[in-house]
Protein backbone atom coordinates (compact mmCIF):
# COMPACT_ATOMS: atom_id res chain seq x y z
CA UNK A 1 0.00 0.00 0.00
CA UNK A 2 2.68 2.49 1.03
CA UNK A 3 4.83 1.61 -1.96
CA UNK A 4 1.96 2.76 -4.21
CA UNK A 5 1.54 5.94 -2.18
CA UNK A 6 5.27 6.65 -2.24
CA UNK A 7 5.43 6.07 -5.98
CA UNK A 8 2.41 8.31 -6.45
CA UNK A 9 4.10 11.04 -4.42
CA UNK A 10 7.21 10.83 -6.56
CA UNK A 11 5.14 11.00 -9.72
CA UNK A 12 3.15 13.93 -8.35
CA UNK A 13 6.33 15.83 -7.57
CA UNK A 14 7.61 15.11 -11.07
CA UNK A 15 4.30 16.21 -12.57
CA UNK A 16 4.18 19.47 -10.63
CA UNK A 17 7.87 20.11 -11.37
CA UNK A 18 8.72 18.16 -14.54
CA UNK A 19 12.18 16.71 -15.02
CA UNK A 20 12.73 18.95 -18.06
CA UNK A 21 13.51 22.65 -17.67
CA UNK A 22 14.17 25.13 -20.47
CA UNK A 23 15.01 27.79 -17.86
CA UNK A 24 15.60 27.78 -14.14
CA UNK A 25 17.45 25.06 -12.31
CA UNK A 26 17.07 21.41 -11.46
CA UNK A 27 18.00 18.85 -8.81
CA UNK A 28 18.26 15.06 -8.79
CA UNK A 29 18.58 12.90 -5.70
CA UNK A 30 18.02 9.31 -4.57
CA UNK A 31 15.03 10.24 -2.38
CA UNK A 32 12.10 12.52 -3.36
CA UNK A 33 12.17 14.31 -0.01
CA UNK A 34 15.83 15.22 -0.43
CA UNK A 35 15.19 16.35 -3.99
CA UNK A 36 12.31 18.50 -2.71
CA UNK A 37 14.70 20.10 -0.19
CA UNK A 38 17.08 21.07 -3.00
CA UNK A 39 14.19 22.35 -5.11
CA UNK A 40 12.98 24.51 -2.20
CA UNK A 41 16.41 26.09 -1.82
CA UNK A 42 16.65 26.88 -5.54
CA UNK A 43 13.21 28.48 -5.44
CA UNK A 44 14.35 30.68 -2.55
CA UNK A 45 17.22 31.99 -4.66
CA UNK A 46 19.93 29.62 -3.50
CA UNK A 47 22.85 28.59 -5.63
CA UNK A 48 23.55 25.06 -6.85
CA UNK A 49 25.94 24.75 -3.89
CA UNK A 50 23.19 25.76 -1.47
CA UNK A 51 20.76 23.24 -2.95
CA UNK A 52 23.40 20.52 -2.92
CA UNK A 53 24.14 21.03 0.76
CA UNK A 54 20.46 21.12 1.68
CA UNK A 55 20.04 17.76 -0.05
CA UNK A 56 23.02 16.33 1.84
CA UNK A 57 21.42 17.38 5.13
CA UNK A 58 17.99 16.04 4.16
CA UNK A 59 19.52 12.71 3.17
CA UNK A 60 21.04 12.55 6.67
CA UNK A 61 17.44 12.33 7.88
CA UNK A 62 15.65 10.20 5.29
CA UNK A 63 18.51 7.98 4.10
CA UNK A 64 20.51 7.47 7.33
CA UNK A 65 21.56 3.99 6.28
CA UNK A 66 23.63 5.43 3.43
CA UNK A 67 25.00 8.89 4.17
CA UNK A 68 24.89 11.92 6.42
CA UNK A 69 26.81 14.34 8.59
CA UNK A 70 28.47 11.40 10.33
CA UNK A 71 30.26 10.57 7.08
CA UNK A 72 32.03 12.26 4.22
CA UNK A 73 31.94 12.89 0.52
CA UNK A 74 33.40 14.36 -2.64
CA UNK A 75 31.96 17.21 -4.68
CA UNK A 76 32.64 18.89 -8.03
CA UNK A 77 31.50 22.48 -8.55
CA UNK A 78 31.47 24.35 -11.84
CA UNK A 79 31.21 28.09 -11.29
CA UNK A 80 29.31 29.67 -14.17
CA UNK A 81 30.77 33.17 -13.75
CA UNK A 82 34.47 32.24 -13.52
CA UNK A 83 34.15 29.00 -15.51
CA UNK A 84 36.33 27.43 -12.80
CA UNK A 85 35.92 23.78 -11.89
CA UNK A 86 36.76 22.93 -8.27
CA UNK A 87 36.74 19.57 -6.54
CA UNK A 88 36.24 19.26 -2.80
CA UNK A 89 37.52 16.41 -0.66
CA UNK A 90 35.47 15.80 2.49
CA UNK A 91 36.70 12.23 2.87
CA UNK A 92 36.95 10.90 6.43
CA UNK A 93 40.41 10.61 8.00
CA UNK A 94 42.04 8.04 10.27
CA UNK A 95 42.95 9.05 13.84
CA UNK A 96 46.54 10.22 14.30
CA UNK A 97 47.24 7.12 16.41
CA UNK A 98 46.34 4.71 13.58
CA UNK A 99 49.10 2.62 12.01
CA UNK A 100 49.50 -0.05 9.31
CA UNK A 101 48.24 -2.83 11.60
CA UNK A 102 45.34 -0.82 12.93
CA UNK A 103 42.86 -3.60 12.16
CA UNK A 104 44.88 -6.41 13.72
CA UNK A 105 44.08 -8.37 16.88
CA UNK A 106 46.47 -10.80 18.55
CA UNK A 107 48.86 -10.32 15.67
CA UNK A 108 46.32 -11.33 13.04
CA UNK A 109 44.30 -9.17 10.61
CA UNK A 110 40.60 -8.88 11.32
CA UNK A 111 38.21 -9.99 8.63
CA UNK A 112 36.39 -7.12 6.96
CA UNK A 113 33.11 -8.09 8.63
CA UNK A 114 34.78 -8.18 12.04
CA UNK A 115 36.47 -4.81 11.52
CA UNK A 116 33.31 -2.87 10.54
CA UNK A 117 31.24 -2.76 13.77
CA UNK A 118 32.23 -0.40 16.56
CA UNK A 119 34.76 2.36 16.96
CA UNK A 120 37.87 1.55 14.94
CA UNK A 121 36.13 1.75 11.58
CA UNK A 122 35.00 5.35 12.25
CA UNK A 123 36.92 8.05 10.44
CA UNK A 124 36.71 11.72 11.37
CA UNK A 125 33.55 12.85 9.51
CA UNK A 126 34.13 15.31 6.69
CA UNK A 127 30.77 16.38 5.31
CA UNK A 128 30.21 19.45 7.48
CA UNK A 129 33.71 20.80 6.87
CA UNK A 130 33.13 20.29 3.15
CA UNK A 131 29.78 22.05 3.45
CA UNK A 132 31.32 25.02 5.25
CA UNK A 133 34.06 25.41 2.63
CA UNK A 134 31.64 25.16 -0.28
CA UNK A 135 29.18 27.59 1.34
CA UNK A 136 31.91 30.16 1.97
CA UNK A 137 32.95 30.07 -1.67
CA UNK A 138 29.67 29.51 -3.50
CA UNK A 139 26.71 30.00 -1.16
CA UNK A 140 24.05 32.67 -1.67
CA UNK A 141 21.54 31.96 1.10
CA UNK A 142 22.40 32.22 4.81
CA UNK A 143 24.01 29.12 6.32
CA UNK A 144 21.06 28.47 8.62
CA UNK A 145 18.58 28.50 5.72
CA UNK A 146 20.14 25.36 4.24
CA UNK A 147 19.23 23.35 7.35
CA UNK A 148 15.54 24.15 7.49
CA UNK A 149 14.17 21.38 5.19
CA UNK A 150 16.17 18.72 7.05
CA UNK A 151 15.15 20.07 10.45
CA UNK A 152 11.48 19.88 9.46
CA UNK A 153 11.86 16.29 8.24
CA UNK A 154 13.58 15.19 11.45
CA UNK A 155 11.19 17.09 13.74
CA UNK A 156 7.87 16.40 12.01
CA UNK A 157 8.60 12.90 10.81
CA UNK A 158 9.21 10.96 7.62
CA UNK A 159 7.84 7.68 6.33
CA UNK A 160 9.86 4.49 6.03
CA UNK A 161 10.21 3.64 2.34
CA UNK A 162 10.62 0.19 0.83
CA UNK A 163 14.35 0.79 0.41
CA UNK A 164 14.83 1.77 4.05
CA UNK A 165 12.74 -1.19 5.19
CA UNK A 166 15.05 -3.47 3.20
CA UNK A 167 18.09 -1.97 4.91
CA UNK A 168 16.39 -2.28 8.30
CA UNK A 169 16.11 -6.01 7.71
CA UNK A 170 19.94 -6.05 7.63
CA UNK A 171 20.51 -3.90 10.69
CA UNK A 172 22.50 -6.40 12.75
CA UNK A 173 25.59 -4.23 13.29
CA UNK A 174 23.81 -1.43 15.18
CA UNK A 175 25.46 -0.93 18.55
CA UNK A 176 23.36 1.85 20.04
CA UNK A 177 20.01 1.97 21.78
CA UNK A 178 19.03 5.04 19.77
CA UNK A 179 19.82 3.25 16.52
CA UNK A 180 17.63 0.36 17.54
CA UNK A 181 14.68 2.76 17.75
CA UNK A 182 14.27 2.06 14.04
CA UNK A 183 13.18 -1.43 15.07
CA UNK A 184 10.03 -2.63 16.81
CA UNK A 185 10.13 -4.10 20.31
CA UNK A 186 10.52 -7.63 18.96
CA UNK A 187 13.53 -6.62 16.84
CA UNK A 188 11.75 -6.64 13.50
CA UNK A 189 12.01 -3.60 11.23
CA UNK A 190 9.31 -0.99 11.48
CA UNK A 191 7.04 -1.47 8.45
CA UNK A 192 6.92 0.49 5.23
CA UNK A 193 4.86 3.62 5.81
CA UNK A 194 5.61 3.91 9.52
CA UNK A 195 6.41 7.50 10.50
CA UNK A 196 9.76 8.08 12.17
CA UNK A 197 10.71 11.20 14.05
CA UNK A 198 14.25 12.05 15.04
CA UNK A 199 14.11 14.89 17.60
CA UNK A 200 17.75 14.36 18.56
CA UNK A 201 18.86 14.95 14.99
CA UNK A 202 16.48 17.92 14.62
CA UNK A 203 18.14 19.50 17.68
CA UNK A 204 21.62 18.71 16.35
CA UNK A 205 20.90 20.28 12.98
CA UNK A 206 19.32 23.35 14.61
CA UNK A 207 22.40 23.77 16.80
CA UNK A 208 24.83 23.49 13.86
CA UNK A 209 22.63 25.86 11.85
CA UNK A 210 22.94 28.42 14.62
CA UNK A 211 26.58 27.88 15.61
CA UNK A 212 28.30 26.73 12.43
CA UNK A 213 30.37 23.69 11.48
CA UNK A 214 32.90 24.32 14.25
CA UNK A 215 30.29 23.21 16.79
CA UNK A 216 30.57 19.70 15.31
CA UNK A 217 34.37 19.50 15.47
CA UNK A 218 35.12 21.28 18.75
CA UNK A 219 33.21 21.26 22.02
CA UNK A 220 30.64 18.98 23.66
CA UNK A 221 29.46 17.25 20.47
CA UNK A 222 33.02 16.44 19.43
CA UNK A 223 33.61 15.07 22.93
CA UNK A 224 30.53 12.85 22.60
CA UNK A 225 31.80 11.49 19.28
CA UNK A 226 35.16 10.69 20.86
CA UNK A 227 33.58 9.09 23.92
CA UNK A 228 31.34 6.98 21.72
CA UNK A 229 34.13 5.54 19.60
CA UNK A 230 36.54 5.21 22.54
CA UNK A 231 33.93 3.35 24.58
CA UNK A 232 32.53 1.18 21.79
CA UNK A 233 31.67 -2.36 22.85
CA UNK A 234 33.46 -3.68 19.77
CA UNK A 235 36.76 -2.41 18.39
CA UNK A 236 37.20 0.72 20.53
CA UNK A 237 39.00 3.53 18.71
CA UNK A 238 41.95 5.71 19.78
CA UNK A 239 40.37 8.81 18.17
CA UNK A 240 40.91 12.02 20.16
CA UNK A 241 39.28 15.44 20.32
CA UNK A 242 42.41 16.71 18.58
CA UNK A 243 41.68 14.48 15.58
CA UNK A 244 38.31 16.16 15.11
CA UNK A 245 39.59 19.68 15.72
CA UNK A 246 42.42 19.21 13.21
CA UNK A 247 40.22 17.96 10.37
CA UNK A 248 39.51 20.13 7.36
CA UNK A 249 38.14 19.63 3.87
CA UNK A 250 40.55 20.12 0.98
CA UNK A 251 40.44 21.40 -2.55
CA UNK A 252 41.94 18.83 -4.92
CA UNK A 253 42.87 18.93 -8.61
CA UNK A 254 40.02 17.63 -10.76
CA UNK A 255 41.49 15.19 -13.29
CA UNK A 256 40.15 15.72 -16.81
CA UNK A 257 40.66 13.91 -20.09
CA UNK A 258 39.30 13.78 -23.62
CA UNK A 259 37.10 10.96 -24.93
CA UNK A 260 35.95 11.25 -28.55
CA UNK A 261 36.08 15.05 -28.20
CA UNK A 262 34.12 15.18 -24.94
CA UNK A 263 35.94 16.48 -21.86
CA UNK A 264 35.43 14.19 -18.86
CA UNK A 265 36.26 15.63 -15.41
CA UNK A 266 35.97 13.92 -12.06
CA UNK A 267 37.24 13.47 -8.53
CA UNK A 268 40.90 12.71 -8.04
CA UNK A 269 42.70 10.89 -5.23
CA UNK A 270 41.97 9.82 -2.60
CA UNK A 271 39.07 8.81 -4.82
CA UNK A 272 39.83 6.47 -7.69
CA UNK A 273 36.64 7.50 -9.46
CA UNK A 274 37.88 9.94 -12.11
CA UNK A 275 40.96 7.93 -13.03
CA UNK A 276 39.21 4.57 -13.33
CA UNK A 277 36.18 5.92 -15.21
CA UNK A 278 38.43 7.71 -17.69
CA UNK A 279 40.64 4.66 -18.17
CA UNK A 280 37.60 2.51 -18.99
CA UNK A 281 36.45 5.01 -21.61
CA UNK A 282 39.82 5.80 -23.14
CA UNK A 283 40.77 2.14 -23.52
CA UNK A 284 37.59 1.71 -25.56
CA UNK A 285 38.19 4.70 -27.81
CA UNK A 286 39.77 2.68 -30.63
CA UNK A 287 36.66 0.49 -30.90
CA UNK A 288 33.55 1.61 -32.79
CA UNK A 289 31.22 1.35 -29.83
CA UNK A 290 28.51 3.31 -31.64
CA UNK A 291 28.39 0.83 -34.49
CA UNK A 292 28.35 -2.14 -32.10
CA UNK A 293 25.45 -0.68 -30.09
CA UNK A 294 23.91 -1.54 -26.77
CA UNK A 295 22.49 -4.88 -27.91
CA UNK A 296 25.85 -6.33 -28.91
CA UNK A 297 27.51 -8.95 -26.67
CA UNK A 298 30.82 -7.87 -28.19
CA UNK A 299 30.29 -4.31 -26.93
CA UNK A 300 29.62 -5.50 -23.39
CA UNK A 301 32.61 -7.88 -23.57
CA UNK A 302 34.85 -4.93 -24.49
CA UNK A 303 33.45 -2.86 -21.63
CA UNK A 304 34.12 -5.70 -19.18
CA UNK A 305 37.70 -6.15 -20.42
CA UNK A 306 38.39 -2.42 -20.09
CA UNK A 307 36.90 -2.43 -16.58
CA UNK A 308 39.17 -5.29 -15.55
CA UNK A 309 42.28 -3.39 -16.62
CA UNK A 310 41.14 -0.16 -14.96
CA UNK A 311 40.28 -1.85 -11.65
CA UNK A 312 43.69 -3.58 -11.64
CA UNK A 313 45.43 -0.20 -11.95
CA UNK A 314 43.10 1.27 -9.34
CA UNK A 315 43.88 -1.42 -6.80
CA UNK A 316 47.62 -1.01 -7.34
CA UNK A 317 48.14 2.73 -7.51
CA UNK A 318 45.30 4.76 -6.02
CA UNK A 319 45.41 6.12 -2.48
CA UNK A 320 45.65 9.34 -0.49
CA UNK A 321 48.06 11.63 -2.40
CA UNK A 322 49.16 13.27 0.84
CA UNK A 323 50.70 9.95 1.88
CA UNK A 324 51.51 8.00 -1.27
CA UNK A 325 52.70 8.95 -4.74
CA UNK A 326 49.73 8.53 -7.08
CA UNK A 327 50.73 8.74 -10.78
CA UNK A 328 47.48 10.34 -11.92
CA UNK A 329 48.99 11.87 -15.08
CA UNK A 330 50.59 8.57 -16.02
CA UNK A 331 47.42 6.59 -15.38
CA UNK A 332 45.46 8.96 -17.64
CA UNK A 333 48.19 9.34 -20.27
CA UNK A 334 46.69 8.66 -23.73
CA UNK A 335 49.78 6.77 -24.92
CA UNK A 336 49.76 4.55 -21.83
CA UNK A 337 46.06 3.83 -22.23
CA UNK A 338 46.49 3.12 -25.93
CA UNK A 339 48.99 0.45 -24.94
CA UNK A 340 46.63 -0.96 -22.33
CA UNK A 341 43.88 -1.00 -24.94
CA UNK A 342 45.96 -3.33 -27.09
CA UNK A 343 45.43 -6.01 -24.42
CA UNK A 344 41.71 -5.97 -25.26
CA UNK A 345 40.50 -8.21 -28.07
CA UNK A 346 37.02 -8.53 -29.57
CA UNK A 347 37.16 -12.32 -29.81
CA UNK A 348 38.70 -13.45 -26.51
CA UNK A 349 39.12 -12.52 -22.87
CA UNK A 350 42.24 -11.83 -20.84
CA UNK A 351 43.16 -14.77 -18.68
CA UNK A 352 44.03 -12.38 -15.84
CA UNK A 353 44.07 -8.58 -15.63
CA UNK A 354 47.31 -7.23 -14.19
CA UNK A 355 48.15 -3.60 -13.45
CA UNK A 356 50.30 -1.81 -15.96
CA UNK A 357 53.29 0.44 -15.32
CA UNK A 358 52.19 3.98 -16.14
CA UNK A 359 54.71 6.80 -16.54
CA UNK A 360 55.98 8.02 -13.19
CA UNK A 361 54.95 4.87 -11.30
CA UNK A 362 56.83 2.17 -9.45
CA UNK A 363 55.54 -1.44 -9.50
CA UNK A 364 53.04 -2.05 -6.72
CA UNK A 365 51.20 -5.03 -5.31
CA UNK A 366 47.52 -5.40 -6.14
CA UNK A 367 45.02 -5.81 -3.31
CA UNK A 368 41.31 -5.86 -4.13
CA UNK A 369 39.28 -3.18 -2.37
CA UNK A 370 36.90 -3.67 0.56
CA UNK A 371 34.21 -1.09 -0.21
CA UNK A 372 30.72 -2.02 0.89
CA UNK A 373 27.81 -0.95 -1.34
CA UNK A 374 25.77 1.89 0.10
CA UNK A 375 26.26 5.68 -0.33
CA UNK A 376 24.15 8.27 -2.20
CA UNK A 377 24.55 10.79 -5.01
CA UNK A 378 22.82 14.08 -5.83
CA UNK A 379 23.14 16.83 -8.43
CA UNK A 380 22.05 20.47 -8.61
CA UNK A 381 22.18 23.06 -11.39
CA UNK A 382 20.88 26.57 -10.74
CA UNK A 383 19.40 29.13 -13.11
CA UNK A 384 22.76 30.89 -13.45
CA UNK A 385 24.36 27.69 -14.74
CA UNK A 386 26.38 26.74 -11.66
CA UNK A 387 26.74 22.97 -11.37
CA UNK A 388 27.22 20.82 -8.25
CA UNK A 389 27.55 17.05 -8.23
CA UNK A 390 28.32 15.24 -4.98
CA UNK A 391 28.61 11.70 -3.67
CA UNK A 392 28.14 11.29 0.09
CA UNK A 393 28.50 8.23 2.29
CA UNK A 394 28.82 6.63 5.70
CA UNK A 395 30.19 3.55 3.85
CA UNK A 396 28.25 0.34 4.56
CA UNK A 397 24.60 0.11 5.57
CA UNK A 398 24.23 2.00 8.88
CA UNK A 399 27.98 2.68 8.94
CA UNK A 400 29.73 1.53 12.10
CA UNK A 401 26.40 1.00 13.87
CA UNK A 402 27.30 3.74 16.37
CA UNK A 403 25.20 6.86 16.79
CA UNK A 404 25.71 10.28 18.35
CA UNK A 405 23.05 12.98 18.75
CA UNK A 406 20.68 11.34 16.26
CA UNK A 407 23.07 10.54 13.39
CA UNK A 408 25.08 7.45 12.44
CA UNK A 409 28.86 7.38 12.44
CA UNK A 410 30.63 6.03 9.37
CA UNK A 411 32.68 2.86 8.99
CA UNK A 412 34.83 4.46 6.30
CA UNK A 413 38.19 3.26 7.61
CA UNK A 414 37.43 -0.28 6.49
CA UNK A 415 37.91 1.10 2.96
CA UNK A 416 41.61 0.87 3.77
CA UNK A 417 43.39 -2.37 2.92
CA UNK A 418 43.41 -4.20 6.23
CA UNK A 419 46.58 -6.15 5.43
CA UNK A 420 49.17 -3.41 4.80
CA UNK A 421 51.63 -5.25 2.61
CA UNK A 422 51.88 -7.87 -0.08
CA UNK A 423 54.97 -9.50 -1.55
CA UNK A 424 57.11 -7.46 0.82
CA UNK A 425 55.71 -4.10 -0.36
CA UNK A 426 53.40 -1.68 1.45
CA UNK A 427 50.20 -1.32 -0.56
CA UNK A 428 49.10 2.18 -1.57
CA UNK A 429 45.92 2.07 0.51
CA UNK A 430 47.31 0.89 3.85
CA UNK A 431 46.26 2.60 7.09
CA UNK A 432 48.23 5.59 8.43
CA UNK A 433 47.38 8.26 10.97
CA UNK A 434 45.56 11.17 9.32
CA UNK A 435 45.29 9.36 6.00
CA UNK A 436 42.07 9.21 3.98
CA UNK A 437 41.03 5.83 2.57
CA UNK A 438 40.72 5.21 -1.13
CA UNK A 439 37.22 5.58 -2.53
CA UNK A 440 35.36 4.71 -5.74
CA UNK A 441 33.08 7.75 -5.53
CA UNK A 442 32.91 9.34 -8.96
CA UNK A 443 31.05 12.66 -9.19
CA UNK A 444 31.58 13.56 -12.84
CA UNK A 445 30.99 16.50 -15.18
CA UNK A 446 31.10 16.12 -18.96
CA UNK A 447 31.68 19.05 -21.31
CA UNK A 448 30.80 19.19 -25.00
CA UNK A 449 33.53 19.84 -27.58
CA UNK A 450 32.63 23.55 -27.50
CA UNK A 451 33.21 23.64 -23.74
CA UNK A 452 29.57 23.86 -22.71
CA UNK A 453 28.05 21.65 -20.05
CA UNK A 454 26.73 18.33 -21.31
CA UNK A 455 26.17 16.27 -18.17
CA UNK A 456 26.63 16.03 -14.38
CA UNK A 457 26.39 12.52 -12.99
CA UNK A 458 27.37 10.19 -10.17
CA UNK A 459 26.31 6.97 -8.49
CA UNK A 460 26.22 5.00 -5.25
CA UNK A 461 27.10 1.39 -4.57
CA UNK A 462 30.68 0.84 -3.40
CA UNK A 463 33.14 -0.08 -6.11
CA UNK A 464 30.27 -0.56 -8.59
CA UNK A 465 30.14 3.26 -8.74
CA UNK A 466 32.97 3.30 -11.27
CA UNK A 467 31.23 0.73 -13.45
CA UNK A 468 27.86 2.52 -13.22
CA UNK A 469 29.24 5.90 -14.26
CA UNK A 470 31.36 4.45 -17.08
CA UNK A 471 28.40 2.45 -18.44
CA UNK A 472 26.12 5.50 -18.34
CA UNK A 473 28.68 7.65 -20.16
CA UNK A 474 29.06 5.03 -22.89
CA UNK A 475 25.28 4.93 -23.20
CA UNK A 476 25.05 8.72 -23.58
CA UNK A 477 28.19 9.54 -25.56
CA UNK A 478 28.48 6.44 -27.76
CA UNK A 479 24.94 5.10 -28.06
CA UNK A 480 23.05 8.40 -28.12
CA UNK A 481 20.79 7.58 -25.20
CA UNK A 482 19.29 10.07 -22.78
CA UNK A 483 20.80 10.13 -19.30
CA UNK A 484 17.68 8.41 -18.00
CA UNK A 485 17.93 5.64 -20.60
CA UNK A 486 21.67 5.21 -20.04
CA UNK A 487 21.33 4.92 -16.27
CA UNK A 488 18.53 2.37 -16.77
CA UNK A 489 20.70 0.16 -18.98
CA UNK A 490 21.58 -3.19 -17.41
CA UNK A 491 24.84 -3.13 -15.50
CA UNK A 492 28.05 -5.03 -16.07
CA UNK A 493 30.69 -5.02 -13.33
CA UNK A 494 34.15 -6.53 -13.76
CA UNK A 495 36.52 -5.61 -10.94
CA UNK A 496 38.63 -8.75 -11.39
CA UNK A 497 38.55 -11.99 -13.31
CA UNK A 498 34.81 -12.51 -12.79
CA UNK A 499 32.31 -10.55 -14.86
CA UNK A 500 29.05 -9.87 -13.01
CA UNK A 501 25.97 -9.15 -15.13
CA UNK A 502 22.80 -7.73 -13.65
CA UNK A 503 20.40 -10.55 -12.91
CA UNK A 504 17.10 -10.70 -14.80
CA UNK A 505 18.16 -8.30 -17.57
CA UNK A 506 18.94 -8.51 -21.28
CA UNK A 507 22.59 -8.45 -20.28
CA UNK A 508 22.18 -11.60 -18.22
CA UNK A 509 20.64 -13.22 -21.28
CA UNK A 510 23.93 -12.53 -23.09
CA UNK A 511 25.88 -14.62 -20.56
CA UNK A 512 26.35 -17.58 -22.97
CA UNK A 513 27.87 -15.30 -25.64
CA UNK A 514 30.10 -13.61 -23.07
CA UNK A 515 31.19 -16.98 -21.72
CA UNK A 516 32.02 -18.17 -25.23
CA UNK A 517 34.52 -15.30 -25.45
CA UNK A 518 36.33 -16.67 -22.40
CA UNK A 519 34.75 -14.53 -19.70
CA UNK A 520 33.97 -15.96 -16.28
CA UNK A 521 30.39 -14.75 -16.04
CA UNK A 522 28.06 -14.68 -13.07
CA UNK A 523 24.58 -13.17 -12.91
CA UNK A 524 23.89 -11.32 -9.68
CA UNK A 525 22.03 -8.54 -7.93
CA UNK A 526 24.01 -5.30 -7.93
CA UNK A 527 23.61 -2.24 -5.65
CA UNK A 528 22.74 0.35 -8.31
CA UNK A 529 21.67 3.94 -7.67
CA UNK A 530 22.70 6.74 -10.05
CA UNK A 531 21.51 10.33 -10.53
CA UNK A 532 22.22 12.87 -13.26
CA UNK A 533 21.22 16.10 -14.97
CA UNK A 534 22.04 16.67 -18.63
CA UNK A 535 21.75 19.67 -20.92
CA UNK A 536 20.18 18.95 -24.30
CA UNK A 537 19.36 21.70 -26.81
CA UNK A 538 19.55 24.31 -24.07
CA UNK A 539 17.18 22.50 -21.69
CA UNK A 540 18.00 20.61 -18.53
CA UNK A 541 16.78 17.02 -18.29
CA UNK A 542 16.94 15.13 -15.03
CA UNK A 543 17.58 11.43 -14.50
CA UNK A 544 17.29 9.05 -11.56
CA UNK A 545 17.93 5.33 -11.43
CA UNK A 546 14.65 3.43 -11.86
CA UNK A 547 16.00 0.81 -9.46
CA UNK A 548 15.99 3.47 -6.73
CA UNK A 549 13.39 5.79 -5.22
CA UNK A 550 15.11 8.82 -6.68
CA UNK A 551 13.61 11.65 -8.70
CA UNK A 552 14.71 14.75 -10.58
CA UNK A 553 12.79 17.99 -9.97
CA UNK A 554 12.85 21.24 -11.90
CA UNK A 555 13.00 24.56 -10.09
Amino acid sequence: MFLRLFTALALLLSTVSPAIAAGGGMVSAADPRAAAAGQEILRKGGSAADAEMAMMLALTVVEPQSSGIGGGGFMLYQDARSNKLTSYDGREAAPAAAGPRYFYADGQPLSHSAAVPGGKSVGVPGNLRLMAMVHRQHGKLPWAALFQPAIRLARDGFAITPRMEDFLSRIGNIDSEWGKSYLMADGRPRPVGAILRNPDLAATLADIAARGADSFYVGPRAQRIVQTVNGARRNPSPMTAGDLAAYDAKERPAPCGSYRGWRICGMGPPSSGAVAVFQILKQLERFDMKALGKDSPTAWHLIAESMRLAYADRDAYLGDPDFVKVPVAGLMDPAYLAGRSQLIATDRSLAHAEPGLPPGAEPRAVVAGNEVPSTTHFVAIDAAGNVATMTSTIEGPWGSGLTVDGFFLNNELTDFDIVPEKDGKLVANHVEGGKRPRSSMAPTIVYAPDGSLRLAIGAAGGSTIIAQVAKALIGILDWGLSAQEAIALPQIYAPGDTVVVEQGTALAAMAPQLTALGNQVRAGTLPLKANAIERVNGALRGAADPRSEGVALAQ
